[in-house]
């Protein structure tokens, strides 16, 4: 298959075919006891790969953002709202059978926030090529595949429709593999052979290692940049690489946070990434924005990212708390004039 180019005019919307799941989020800290009870905070919150994506891209900047996904009728409506809410417009095919995913997800509150997914993919399963028409493609600049469309025989044939389609267009196609855990079920030749034509590859350190065989994400980003013209992989703390035909040609800082949750801080990654380059960004500058994106990600719970509305109530707990120590402080100064005078 021919290489198209990696990137295109500036411009356009970004359409995102992938999965849209509700999380069930549990903090807990410290191990899991078994065979009884571990006390734990617990949110019902909307989630999925593709759809986090797509709403940190809209949180990113870019003005018009489309989500392609199948959700089930029981929360197909709360589905709609959220994406809405976050700035995206959503193309979800409902099924009257199916009910729409579940991923649990076990977030340990220590020190790094990591988590464990229990995942039903539900709906996202039977998510297929009659669910695609090639008028999708109107008006986008960028389209982003879901990697988790790989592990199901209708997402496979999807991904291959959407993405002849998009390279028929000129349209640049970039995929994020989604899960190390899903990757060693389908297989690495396998994979390589389903993404043949993408231009952008966005795999974590571990995907890039599974992916190659190779112990160093360094090396795994340069043998996989041979197989597709650019590679991003995605580093948590230690950052991003930004690797072309080859040979590293970026290494990029990670930004300093403070983790409750790193649920979505790849789909933050991912989003942001995506935004910059539809501005005309270079792909070292887009994964820079990455690393700040997936930096606000890991400071909230859940994977998507705070809305407006949810802003403008910090900021304003925030200027209340700061009034309120204004006034004691003043009744302090007060009272030792007071008491001096």
């Amino acid at each position: 298959m021919s290489t198209a180019p990696e990137s295109t005019a500036p411009g356009g919307a970004l359409l995102v075919v992938g999965d849209v799941v509700t999380d069930v989020v549990a903090r807990h800290r410290g191990p899991l006891a078994a065979g009884t009870d571990t006390a734990a905070s617990i949110r019902r919150l909307p989630g999925g790969a593709g759809a986090n994506v797509a709403c940190w891209a809209a949180y990113a900047g870019c003005a018009d953002v489309r989500l392609l996904g199948r959700v089930g009728a029981d929360a197909a409506a709360w589905h709609e709202r959220e994406l809405t809410a976050c700035g995206v417009r959503p193309l979800l095919v409902v099924d009257a059978v199916a009910p729409t995913g579940t991923v649990i997800c076990l977030v340990d509150t220590g020190d790094s926030a990591e988590r464990t997914f229990l995942t039903d993919s539900g709906a996202s399963l039977l998510f297929g090529p009659q669910d695609w028409s090639d008028t999708l493609l109107d008006g986008v600049g960028r389209l982003h595949l879901s990697g988790y469309l790989l592990f199901s025989e209708p997402g496979r044939a999807l991904v291959s429709v959407a993405l002849a389609a998009a390279r028929a267009r000129g349209v640049p196609v970039s995929l994020d593999p989604a899960s190390a855990g899903f990757l060693t079920e389908l297989g690495v030749g396998r994979f390589l052979g389903l993404v043949e034509g993408v231009d952008v590859l966005l795999p974590s350190r571990d995907e890039a290692c599974l992916l190659t065989g190779l112990p160093d994400a360094a090396d795994a980003a340069v043998k996989l940049s041979r197989h597709v013209p650019l590679v991003v992989a995605k580093q948590g703390a230690e950052g991003a690489l930004v690797a072309r035909s080859g040979a590293v040609s970026a290494r990029v800082a990670a930004v300093t946070a403070s983790p409750r949750d790193s649920t979505g801080a790849g789909d933050a990654f991912t989003g942001a990434f995506l935004a910059a380059l539809l501005t005309g960004a270079a792909p070292e500058d887009a994964a820079a924005a990455g690393c700040r994106a997936g930096a606000r990600a890991v400071e909230g719970v859940g994977g998507r990212p705070p809305r407006t509305a949810d802003l403008h109530t910090a900021d304003r707990r925030t200027a209340d708390r700061r009034a309120t120590d204004r006034r004691t402080a003043d009744g302090r100064a007060t009272h030792r004039r007071t008491a001096d005078g």
